[in-house]
């Protein structure tokens, strides 16, 4: 199995819904580590599981639309909870549709929430 990954840091701001999270149902920012990973069994003809500059681009797009926003006004999280999990879900998402990944495999977003927190959203293609 062949695995691929990127990284990227990006601020952005959240206030959970729906319960009583104490300063969490509050607006605050968080300095999110987005992190991609991609398997497969399959190269292409270049000998790349995915190029890592098509991969940067799709994250830097991705990151720069989240970037500096509150995410519960961001239409993907509308009736949501802008939790770890819905995110690293929304951009796997964005990110599968910009990536397109050849042959089978899987796509995994692993997003950091602080430097001990993560939540992640595997799919596999």
């Amino acid at each position: 199995m062949y695995s691929v990954a990127v990284r990227r840091d990006f601020i952005a701001n959240h206030f959970l819904v729906g319960g009583d999270w104490g300063s969490e149902n509050f607006p605050h920012a968080h300095h999110f580590i987005a992190e991609v990973i991609i398997e497969s069994t399959q190269l292409d003809k270049h000998g790349y599981l995915v190029d890592i500059v098509e991969i940067e681009a799709a994250l830097n797009n991705t990151i720069a639309y989240f970037r500096d926003s509150l995410l519960n006004e961001k239409p993907e999280f509308a009736g949501l909870n802008p939790s770890i999990e819905h995110f690293s879900r929304i951009i796997s998402e964005k990110l599968l549709v910009a990536i397109n990944p050849p042959g089978t495999g899987s796509f995994t977003v692993k997003l950091w929430e602080n430097e001990y927190c993560w939540a992640s959203y595997r799919k596999d293609f």
